[in-house]
């Protein structure tokens, strides 16, 4: 009581019971009193008694009799009991209940939490004293980021993940913002948060604190229902004295606040009215700062007596005075615009996170997925388990066919479900160095009891927790075999906790399941809401749903328990065990919502609060699964898929090999190749195709083009304004000269403002390519991505990468995007969606000048196998055969080649010789060009493997500019002009592709004109206008029928005209 920060402040004097009753003049014999504290300030006598008892000893009601009778009378006020035990009986327990003077208890866990160091404790010895924590340099930054952004405004946001320390953040920003000799108003959701929070504040603290508890009536003596399992804590399970009295906070407060120290009052939600009255009615000063622990419970509506409502007040500034509000979560919740929109037609109030009058800006974030990275948590994987029902069934027969329980089949399977997930059984990928089977997990169930009498069957914690082992010994003796596994042996023991217990159940529950654990074994503790905020237990393996969550919040906060570092932890995991009904396709079993509810809730969950995830799964459709982060097993599958298992697979050895861009490969034999169709089974196809329709964001990449689209409309005024600035003679050499070659390349019509926006197309798009292309720096070996980088270079020292900063995130998605997806076809489905976005809202004026449009891949397959066949049929070659020159003059995204390489037209021997020299394109637009690179280059790399080989056949070109003149500059571009004046030597025997198709502009104010080509167009005034009787010719000279007469003069006449064009 002298030496523990909780108490130091709160007690002047601390006296054994014979020192005090000396000092009163009263009888010193011991009659069940030990020692007597007074209080500071408010000079009040607490009764305090220690009784010394074993662990395990269980309190009885006979252990306290005689103290209560000591006690019960004035002068005392307070009382508290310290034990060495966690354990107390029903009766003992009841006797602490609604007692005056009011008691409380200190037990065993309290006593291990202290600030003592009871490791080297010596009774006559000045106790020693813990070292207080220092800050982590992420919570440095957080403090930093707080502090410089209330300097200016009034309320803020700090954003951290569970476990990453926002308590002891947020003291140190009290303790910068507020310090000596101001007040500070600390509110969280319950007051088991409450207790927490204070010990660990007094502890922490550098400045000296004046510490002031605050609950309420409805905080400790309101009874809720039953099924509600909110966590219910009672007054006599404070450590540390709570008001419920407004006049009473408000004169405390005044009597011992001085400049010495900070005043802090911690209080619930529940309780914010006893703070107002207090201010309102009693004189309590204005508070320097609030702080609001787990702020995403202040949003929702306002209305009626709703408990919520208590929550939503703290915005309130006339409700409650302060200087400075802080909201702290690690779960922001926001609503969408459906809700806002029905709350504003329905007159309600309704707050939400992203309301910056109610919440200001967000001060600092921290996401779970950069705590991961940064070492602060570990990383989460997301377990599937589909267990057929029949398949149970069949094993369990005489399990739910007995009269003694309770048991349902959907029950039975969703254990089985679980015990495969916590064995680890069939999780051979990706497990490298985490094949042990798991030690402890928490299970989320609906109801704590057994619904009787029921329409619909809901899972019960008690029965779960009760039956669990019953369960899976049943099945283990079904399955035993020879080949048994050690794993598949796993002991299951399982705990039920709830709300409803008291403090030292849900402690002694707890503690059962941090405690070591028997060897091949696993604790599960079964709750259904209770566990899900203000549970640390960092060595937890899994969270096991066996129910739909209707909160995202919950979801999140309970996969939060197990992200928390422990030694040897490598990562948590996140069960969803459920269940196929007899006789149903899997994919009608997957348009059951309610059965599947469970997987769809907390996948969104966990995709709307962790970017990662959300990448994962918006990339399913790019690489039909990635175990990484989630694994969909059928339980009936694992028979067929183990036995195709390579003899010897462990888990320690999976998730080893695989090959990116920009790597060596060594081909796949025929067998290797067989082996990967056994991957996935049907029942996991099926789930994996419903993830991305249920949970997917079909918007994900028109969010990001909004943002790209007003980057590059920045990048093009900034280039503009530098170009034109006649102070700038080096920069405006750099241009025209490079300007000067382009118009030489492509054709003399471009302007400077189409040159500027290619360069602004580089700036953004270059970053994006470094990211899908890592292993393979596509910018540095490209000849026009080199040119456009000497002169963007030039321009660096005006800083045009400032507006490009504002692109992080986006960039950092793209990488999100691509990881993982190592094969050619998913990487294309990226850069093409990436181009049509970037190009409809960057460039729309493009778009409808170059016509730019896509050709079905069907179409393309079909015109690539006619050409084949026609070139066979009528002159004896192939497409592979040597010297048969191919070209695509409007190559685009490079579609044509890439589908001509994986055609099987071009034999493997043939390959490396098609595409080093007779395999050529042509693309107008610069984004397109390098898309169609990259496309082409990564399809190659992913048949023949090898090292890596730039496809040299591809010019930045305008088609029909390039024959009506010669080069004459080549200076900046010369690479790029080598490529094109090899190409127009070439015998050219095959063209195929898909011409623009643009007619011109719809009105003269458009600015979009077509541009002129003399040579060609008096070969269609010569030929086809010559020959029409048309009134009308304007037509013959779109892009499309140029086309057509540029394809027919460029095969020779002594060539063979297999294909003159496509569409």
């Amino acid at each position: 009581m002298r030496n523990e920060a909780t108490y130091r402040d709160l007690y002047s004097d601390v006296w054994t019971y014979a020192e005090w009753a000396d000092l009163q003049g009263l009888d010193k014999r011991d009659t069940g009193i030990d020692l007597v504290a007074k209080t500071r300030g408010t000079d009040e006598f607490h009764a305090i008694q220690c009784k010394l008892f074993a662990q395990g000893h269980k309190v009885q009601k006979s252990d306290i009799d005689s103290f209560f009778t000591a006690s019960g009378k004035k002068p005392f006020t307070r009382r508290i009991i310290v034990a060495t035990t966690n354990h107390w009986s029903e009766h003992a327990e009841d006797a602490l209940l609604d007692q005056q003077p009011p008691v409380s208890k200190i037990d065993l866990t309290a006593l291990e939490e202290s600030q003592i160091d009871w490791g080297q404790y010596r009774p006559k010895a000045m106790p020693v004293i813990k070292a207080k924590k220092e800050l982590r340099p992420h919570q440095t930054s957080a403090l930093n980021a707080v502090v410089h952004g209330l300097a200016d405004a009034d309320r803020g946001k700090l954003i951290m993940a569970c476990g990453t320390g926002k308590t002891m953040s947020a003291l140190k920003i009290a303790e910068t913002m507020a310090g000596a000799g101001k007040r500070v108003l600390f509110l969280v959701p319950s007051l088991s948060l409450l207790s927490q929070t204070l010990t660990e504040w007094t502890q922490e603290s550098e400045t000296p604190l004046h510490s002031f508890a605050v609950c309420s009536d409805s905080d400790v003596g309101k009874k809720r229902k039953k099924e509600d399992d909110m966590v219910q804590t009672f007054v006599h399970e404070l450590r540390y004295p709570a008001t419920t009295d407004s006049a009473r906070l408000a004169a405390e407060m005044v009597k011992r606040h001085d400049t010495s120290h900070m005043s802090v009052v911690f209080s619930t939600y529940h309780s914010i009215d006893v703070i107002s009255r207090a201010q309102k009615q009693f004189g309590l000063a204005d508070f320097d700062l609030i702080v609001c622990d787990e702020a995403h419970r202040t949003t929702g509506a306002t209305f009626g007596d709703d408990d919520e409502s208590t929550f939503v007040r703290v915005h309130d500034a006339d409700y409650i005075r302060a200087a400075k509000r802080l909201y702290m979560t690690a779960t922001p919740r926001i609503y969408g615009d459906s809700a806002k929109a029905t709350a504003e037609r329905d007159n309600v109030a309704l707050c939400s996170m992203d309301d910056t009058a109610l919440y200001g800006d967000e001060l600092f974030v921290i996401t779970f997925s950069e705590a991961v990275k940064r070492g602060l948590l570990v990383d989460y994987k997301v377990i599937v388990l589909a267990v057929e029902e029949t398949h149970v069934n069949r094993r369990l027969q005489d399990l739910l066919k007995d009269e003694n329980n309770q048991l349902k089949v959907d029950d039975a399977a969703k254990i089985v479900g679980c015990w495969k997930a916590l064995s680890k059984q069939g999780l051979t990928e990706d497990l490298v160095g985490d094949g042990d089977p798991m030690s402890r997990a928490v299970a989320f169930c609906q109801v704590i009891e057994v619904s009787k009498g029921a329409k619909t069957h809901k899972v019960s914690s008690k029965q779960i927790a009760g039956m669990f082992q019953a369960v899976v010994e049943a099945y283990q003796e079904s399955e035993e075999t020879e080949e048994f596994e050690q794993a598949a042996r796993l002991h299951c023991e399982a705990e039920h906790v709830d709300g409803g217990m008291n403090a030292s159940e849900k402690e002694a529950k707890l503690a059962w399941l941090k405690a070591e654990t028997p060897e091949n074994t696993c604790r599960i503790l079964s709750n259904v809401r209770c566990l899900s905020e203000g549970v640390d237990v960092p060595a937890l393996d899994a969270v096991l749903f066996l129910t739909p969550r209707n909160s995202q919040v919950d979801v999140v906060q309970s996969v939060g328990r197990v992200m928390r570092n422990a030694p040897g932890k490598t990562r948590g995991y996140v069960v969803l065990p459920v269940v196929i009904p007899a006789g149903v396709e899997p994919h009608e079993a997957l348009s059951d919502n309610k059965t599947y509810a469970v997987v769809w809730q907390v996948l969104q969950a966990l995709r709307s609060h962790d970017d990662r995830f959300d990448a994962m799964v918006n990339k399913l459709d790019l690489i039909g699964k990635d175990t990484s982060k989630m694994e969909v097993i059928a339980i009936t599958d694992k028979i067929q898929k183990k036995q195709q298992k390579t003899n010897g697979t462990k888990n320690k050895d999976a998730g080893k090999g695989g090959f990116t861009i920009g790597e060596a490969v060594k081909k796949r034999t025929p067998q290797e190749q067989h082996e990967l169709q056994f991957e996935i089974g049907e029942i996991e196809k099926a789930i994996y195709a419903k993830l991305v329709q249920k949970v997917g964001n079909r918007h994900h990449w028109e969010d990001w083009a909004n943002d790209i689209a007003k980057i590059a409309r920045t990048h093009i005024d900034r280039i503009t304004g530098i170009i034109e600035n006649p102070e700038n003679t080096k920069e405006r050499e750099a241009f025209d000269s490079f300007a000067a070659e382009l118009r030489d390349d492509l054709n003399g019509s471009i302007t400077d403002g189409e040159i500027i926006e290619m360069l602004a197309q580089h700036l953004i798009t270059k970053p994006v390519f470094d990211a899908l292309f890592a292993d393979y720096s596509f910018a540095k070996h490209n000849p026009m991505s080199l040119a456009m980088q000497n002169v963007l270079d030039v321009l660096h020292e005006h800083r045009l990468d400032k507006e490009a900063d504002t692109l992080e995130k986006f960039y950092d998605s793209v990488k999100l995007r691509a990881e993982g997806i190592d094969n050619a076809a998913g990487k294309q489905k990226i850069v093409v969606e990436l181009y049509d976005k970037f190009f409809r809202n960057a460039f729309p004026k493009m778009t409808e000048r170059l016509g730019i449009v896509y050709t079905p891949v069907e179409v393309v397959d079909f015109i690539i196998h006619s050409v084949g066949h026609v070139l066979q049929a009528e002159f004896g070659q192939t497409l592979g055969s040597k010297g048969v020159h191919i070209i695509d003059p409007f190559v685009g995204t490079g579609t044509f080649v890439t589908r001509l390489l994986q055609s099987g037209l071009i034999t493997p021997e043939e390959l490396p010789h098609k595409y080093k020299h007779e395999i050529h394109a042509n693309e107008i637009v610069l984004l397109a060009y390098y898309i169609a690179c990259i496309n082409i280059e990564a399809v190659y790399h992913g048949m023949v493997g090898g090292k890596y080989q730039p496809f040299e056949g591809i010019c930045l070109a305008d088609t029909f500019q390039l024959y009506e003149k010669e080069d004459l500059v080549d200076a900046v571009q010369a690479s790029n002009s080598a490529r094109r004046k090899k190409q127009k030597k070439l015998d050219i025997r095959v063209i195929f592709g898909n011409p623009p198709y643009s007619a011109g502009q719809d009105s003269a104010n458009d600015n979009n004109q077509n541009v002129a080509y003399p040579h060609l167009d008096s070969r269609i005034r010569s030929t086809y206008a010559e020959r029409s009787s048309a009134t009308n010719k304007n037509a013959l000279y779109d892009s499309y029928i140029r086309a057509i007469r540029w394809a027919s003069d460029r095969i020779v006449s002594e060539s063979p005209v297999p294909s003159r064009r496509c569409e």
